[in-house]
């Protein structure tokens, strides 16, 4: 702890510096010498403050399931880590090296829609319209603090073990701007939450968070769902009592995961990398070691959906030697009955969109 704190007194300064240059780009927005592009059709925009963990992929496909029956919709975004550049059409036969990982799920379990990869989203999204005339709505991941473009409805998402208010900027903390910035929001959504949070508990928070009058503030959790087989769906897993489970991942937080992991299996042991970490040849082949030392006769090995994405660059060597590795798909649920109320909300500023 006390090295923890020593360590962050050390990079405030740099912390402060980059807080400038950050707040500087936000004054020129404000003093309009900079200005976000507006389109011509409804862009909803989900991104955080911090960087990662707060469940923006989870909250995307949320948005997916609302709207793809009734109109065509797209998704955008900068396809991290990617080994390509530029814009690029997402295909569900391409790899997450070439299109990144959570733009490659949305495209595997939502075919029927747009997706598309751009490091700016000024300069893709009028080449998404020229390639989909038919387009009625994007959804921009990751672009809280991308002010190229001025989106209709911004979704900014905050963790619930770990909110905005708590944090510090980069590199001291996790913040890529200040606090304040909370403010361009039209909708703040507390994720990861407690699947049995009290009113009195998002009441604490809220008076925390200080919502403005015209913000609209919701608190979501995670609802698990039977893992499925990395290379085929239609295998699934009932996870048991005294199944042992070996978990790796590359996400910016497993917490949430592993808890809910503990309540379901006998015992969970985790293999952990960075965000986004492109598993090399050494980590599987340690993951291959690491189960078979486990000495449970009943045993498997999990990991996220966005992680499968980056697993599958091994598949022959996982399918060579009989790897049970197994995706734990997740859904967002509101807590507080508010699911119909932010649906609605999303809905009548689609309804009430104008050129």
């Amino acid at each position: 702890m006390v090295q923890h704190i020593l360590f962050k007194i050390l990079l405030a300064p740099f912390s402060l510096l980059y807080g400038m240059g950050v707040g500087l780009r936000n004054q020129f927005y404000r003093w309009k010498l900079l200005k976000g592009v507006e389109f011509n059709l409804p862009v909803i925009s989900v991104g955080n403050l911090s960087v990662g963990g707060a469940g923006k992929t989870p909250h995307i496909e949320y948005l997916i399931r609302l709207l793809k029956d009734y109109l065509e919709v797209a998704t955008m975004s900068r396809g991290y880590k990617r080994k390509t550049k530029g814009y690029l059409t997402v295909h569900s036969q391409m790899s997450a090296e070439q299109v990144g990982d959570e733009p490659l799920q949305f495209k595997r379990k939502f075919p029927e829609i747009k997706v598309s990869v751009s490091e700016s989203r000024a300069l893709g999204i009028p080449m998404l319209m020229s390639d989909h005339p038919e387009l009625q709505a994007i959804l921009l991941d990751d672009a809280f603090q991308h002010r190229s473009v001025q989106p209709g409805l911004n979704i900014m998402l905050t963790e619930y073990n770990h909110p905005f208010t708590r944090d510090y900027l980069l590199p001291s903390g996790r913040l890529r701007e200040w606090r304040s910035a909370y403010q361009r929001a039209d909708v703040i959504i507390v994720s990861k939450c407690p699947r049995d949070l009290t009113e009195e508990k998002a009441e604490v928070l809220r008076q925390e968070i200080q919502p403005l009058a015209d913000q609209q503030i919701y608190f979501s959790y995670y609802d698990y769902t039977q893992p499925y087989f990395i290379f085929d769906p239609r295998y699934r897993l009932n996870l048991e009592p005294d199944m042992d489970v070996l978990l790796i991942c590359a996400i910016a937080r497993t917490e949430y995961l592993t808890d809910y992991l503990n309540t379901q299996v006998n015992e969970v042991s985790v293999m952990e990398f960075e965000d986004h970490h492109f598993f090399t040849k050494y980590d599987v082949a340690q993951l291959k070691e690491n189960f078979e030392r486990m000495e449970s006769k009943k045993k498997v090995i999990l990991t996220t959906e966005k992680d499968a994405m980056r697993l599958e660059l091994h598949r022959p060597y996982i399918q060579e030697n009989r790897m049970p590795i197994f995706a734990v798909p997740v859904q967002v649920r509101f807590h507080f009955d508010q699911g119909p109320v932010f649906d609605e909300q999303v809905r009548n500023f689609l309804l009430n969109f104008r050129i």
